[in-house]
């Protein structure tokens, strides 16, 4: 079972917890400032969505000279929604500077205990919490998912692509609606068969969701899920390795997931990703931490999107049409003259 970087690691953790600190963040040397993120289910090595939110700490920490751990950088790993408030105030007794919850599920949670220590700093990424003390990074996933859905329709060629989901909710909305508008922009006639697997980590499921998608014919998967995604490369892997002559695809989420699709075909590496969107979480953890060490915090709102950078489409393995496509509605999206929906249906 993961924990938070051993027990051992987590017992001094709580011994060294000392007295509450100031009311706000002020200017400091480097070296006296501390932050730390609580995971999502997916954990800090989920290849995703934490994993790109930890590689923001660890930037963080090589740029500032902090070190890992109660004094510099650290994490919490939830393995389920009943450890946020535990990990919360395990990092509250522990004194760290700002406290990160990454992820829409820790909404609730980061709410409470921040309300409760309204002199902590705190901020959410991927939801929205109304305090003074919390800033709330979130991002327009429907853009990035918008274009990863005109890549798909450029690319496929059985006219049949698939989207899968982690667990439903207002997040992964935006990823689903953004998806399919972008595949209907360039084809209506397309089939999108659509999944969600309850959870983003249960890469079983992800797996399974995946063989019936590509049995039925898909031949391009996007997922959003988290952990649960490393199953449908999995799949993905299996299958092509099975029958070199199939021609499908995944389409990554968050982070450049180009790794996770690679497979070894006689001798050589075919890559199976055939782009990832991109959301620049890393960056925007590292940002707030910056603010936050400088005393320059302020809580509220930040909303990123394809204009400022904070979405994007990686190259990937698009062809040179798929790549103009995406070049051109980029453009449109960034002008006002195509708003992507929120929600399915919209």
């Amino acid at each position: 079972m993961k924990k938070f970087f051993g027990l051992a690691a987590s017992a001094l953790l709580l011994a060294s917890a000392v007295a509450p600190v100031a009311t706000t963040v002020s200017a400091q040397d480097d070296e006296n400032f501390s932050v730390v993120m609580i995971t999502d289910i997916g954990g800090v090595d989920d290849r995703s969505f934490n994993q790109s939110a930890w590689e923001g700490l660890i930037a963080l920490g090589e740029e500032h000279g902090l070190e890992r751990g109660v004094n510099g950088y650290e994490y919490l790993v939830s393995n389920s929604d009943s450890d946020f408030i535990p990990n919360l105030n395990t990092a509250l007794q522990a004194n760290f500077d700002l406290i990160f919850g990454i992820g829409f599920k820790l909404e609730d949670a980061i709410a409470e205990v921040a309300e409760q220590n309204p002199e902590r700093h705190f901020a959410i990424v991927d939801s929205v919490v109304d305090l003074p003390n919390v800033a709330s990074l979130t991002f327009l996933d429907n853009e990035a998912a918008f274009l990863a859905g005109v890549a798909a329709a450029h690319t496929t060629e059985t006219n049949h692509v698939g989207f899968i989901g982690g667990q439903e909710g207002f997040v992964i909305d935006r990823f689903e609606a953004g998806f399919v508008e972008g595949v209907k922009a360039v084809n209506p006639d397309i089939e999108i068969s659509i999944e969600y697997a309850g959870s983003f980590g249960d890469a079983s499921k992800g797996r399974q969701l995946a063989a019936a998608m590509y049995s039925n014919g898909a031949d391009i998967i996007y997922h959003a899920s988290g952990d649960t995604g490393n199953g449908v490369f999995s799949e993905a892997r299996d299958l092509v390795t099975n029958d070199p002559s199939l021609n499908i695809w995944v389409i990554g989420v968050d982070r450049d997931q180009e790794e996770e699709g690679q497979v070894e075909i006689d001798g050589e590496i075919r890559n199976l990703t055939l782009t990832s969107t991109l959301k620049n979480v890393g960056e925007s953890v590292k940002l707030f931490s910056e603010s936050a060490m400088d005393g320059t915090f302020e809580g509220g709102l930040t909303v990123y999107g394809l204009a400022d950078g904070g979405v994007s489409l990686t190259d990937g393995e698009l062809s040179e049409e798929a790549l103009e496509a995406v070049a051109e509605y980029t453009q449109k999206i960034i002008d006002g003259e195509i708003v992507v929906p929120e929600k399915p249906g919209e």
